[in-house]
């Protein structure tokens, strides 16, 4: 537990530790940060504006849109119904869904049970379907999938999705973030309790908490107080609404919650007191426990995936969590049950800060060392001699869909080499570019490691198949294979590297047209497209 001597030490360097992540982390219009500890607010700090062009102040008060922390109410309001005998979590989807399928194309896949859907491993992917409008605006592909500009568009969800949903991949075999699945579990919540999907969990969450600031849509109840989303570009805030359109998330059941600090200091309460708070009851102890167990994972040693909840350690304290993203809002809610802890942190900019911040702050509260200063781990020796074994290129199981945030974060493939007298980890783009060295951590296993990105420490475990061979590389929640090596004849062993950074090459090129391009660039990329595709379509008509 933490002591309340050093929760006290941390609530007087809060302000400072906070500032300083928010000058190295870049500017961001606004931002709030609430601490909770046994269910009362115990810190704040609140900066910048929540509307620079009125000049209004952020305030525990002020509503952000909180996105994906909303999937954490969609599956609460599930498990309501599953206490109610309703349905079991391996059921198949499609045994209580009215007016909507959710299949894989191959007629002898297993079926899609809720419990795949609930912890992201039921083999649907990033959007709806592959297109390959995808090209034509890479950068706005999530949001046209998931919302409108207009909320009187909305269609209800079975018509949204044409009456089917389908998966890329089997499910349970690979964990992939998704959307669509908690837009389906908002539908199923509707269809098991006979409300609205947003009526019922105000009802039946809201309510009983307590929550009377929040909702579900924009409405009068948050509309006066909710913040202006900002993208910083060109040295200069720019309002969302401005870029982009105000976008109506149509899967209410994956991100549509707006709240505020003061008033998710309510659910948080409630998430690290057996599901209750001092308004009301939303669960039974027995219930939410159930909820924050692995119900997938990797490895034991790696951080796993509850009902909805992100599971992981902070030097073996267990903390529950989700975060939430759309432009111009990002926020983290980070709780330690078992502590009584727990680390909101919103802003109204794109901006990563809230998870960092609130990582940080846990950390502190927890009386935990900053894991990097950590590493090397003293007495834990490297072992060369395994390194000709380990190195390679690994990657996700196929599928572009399913492989859409692996593109986007990293460009889909991680390359282990041995540069400068250690083992380093390497990818195409992003968080691994670089390169990351590979710490040994684990004296009884050679082939555990931990890496320092973006100042945390993050676990890789390498794995052996059956015949001895080391062909998987294990992180997060993610397994990844090793490409086949050739044989020792010299001109196999150019064809492999050749190939390997042809491939390194595409994955760069993806990566940076669909994060880092510029605009006049794109533009020039979709007129040559559109006139590919003319001079395809011409073609085929002379044929014909």
């Amino acid at each position: 537990m933490a002591t309340e001597n050093q929760v006290n030490k941390v609530l007087q360097e809060a302000d400072d530790i906070i500032r300083a992540h928010v000058k190295k982390l870049g500017p961001m219009a606004g931002l709030a940060v609430g601490i909770v500890h046994d269910g009362e607010l115990i810190y704040t700090f609140n900066t910048g504006f929540a509307d620079i062009k009125t000049q209004t102040p952020v305030t525990s008060d002020t509503v952000f849109r909180i996105m994906s922390i909303s999937k954490t109410f969609t599956a609460v309001s599930l498990m309501q119904l599953w206490e109610q005998g309703k349905f079991q979590l391996d059921d198949p989807i499609n045994q209580h869904l009215k007016g909507l399928r959710v299949e894989h194309p191959d007629l002898n896949a297993p079926p899609i049970t809720i419990r795949h859907l609930l912890t992201h491993t039921s083999g649907i992917g990033e959007l709806r379907k592959v297109d390959p409008r995808w090209l034509l605006k890479p950068e706005n592909v999530v949001l046209e999938d998931l919302s409108v500009r207009d909320v009187r568009q909305t269609q209800p969800l079975p018509a949204y999705y044409q009456g089917k949903l389908t998966a890329e991949i089997y499910p349970g075999i690979k964990w992939c973030y998704c959307n669509h699945a908690f837009g389906v579990l908002g539908q199923l919540v509707a269809d098991l309790s006979g409300q609205p999907f947003e009526q019922y969990a105000i009802e039946q969450i809201f309510q009983p908490l307590g929550m009377t600031q929040s909702d579900w849509f924009l409405s009068d109840i948050v509309r006066n107080r909710l913040a202006t989303g900002y993208q910083f570009k060109d040295n200069g805030f720019k309002t969302v609404e401005a870029l982009l359109g105000y976008q109506h998330v149509v899967t209410a059941g994956a991100s549509n919650i707006y709240s505020s600090v003061n008033d998710m200091v309510h659910y948080v309460a409630a998430l690290m007191n057996g599901g209750r708070n001092q308004h009301g009851s939303i669960l039974k102890p027995e219930t939410l426990a159930q909820m924050i167990q692995p119900q997938f994972q990797v490895d034991p040693r790696l951080p796993g995936q509850g009902l909805a909840f992100f599971l992981r350690e902070i030097g073996g304290h267990r903390t529950i969590g989700h975060g939430g993203g759309w432009p111009g809002f990002i926020s983290q809610m980070l709780v330690a049950p078992d502590d009584g802890l727990a680390l909101l942190v919103f802003t109204n900019t794109s901006n990563g800060a809230p998870g960092l911040i609130a990582t940080d702050l846990m950390r502190r509260l927890l009386d935990i060392p900053d894991p990097a200063t950590q590493l090397p781990k003293p007495g834990v020796p490297e072992h060369p001699e395994l390194w000709g074994a380990i190195c390679g290129s690994y990657g996700p199981t196929p599928g572009p869909n399913t492989n859409f945030r692996q593109w986007t974060g990293f460009g889909a493939e991680v390359t282990v080499l041995v540069d400068g007298n250690h083992l380093v980890m390497r990818s195409p783009d992003g968080a691994y570019k670089d390169g990351v060295q590979l710490h040994p951590v684990d004296g009884n296993d050679p082939l555990s490691f931990e890496i320092i990105v973006q100042g945390a420490v993050q676990k890789v475990l390498f794995k052996r198949n059956a015949a001895g061979y080391i062909d998987r590389l294990q992180m997060g929640t993610n397994n990844f294979s090793k490409r086949a090596a050739p044989d020792n004849l010299p001109v196999a062993q150019a064809l492999y590297q050749g190939q390997t950074q042809l491939r390194q090459q595409w994955a760069k090129l993806v990566y940076w047209y669909m994060t880092g391009m510029p605009n006049k660039l794109k533009a020039i990329g979709r007129i040559v497209l559109a006139l590919a595709v003319l001079r395809l379509l011409i073609r085929n008509n002379r044929s014909r």
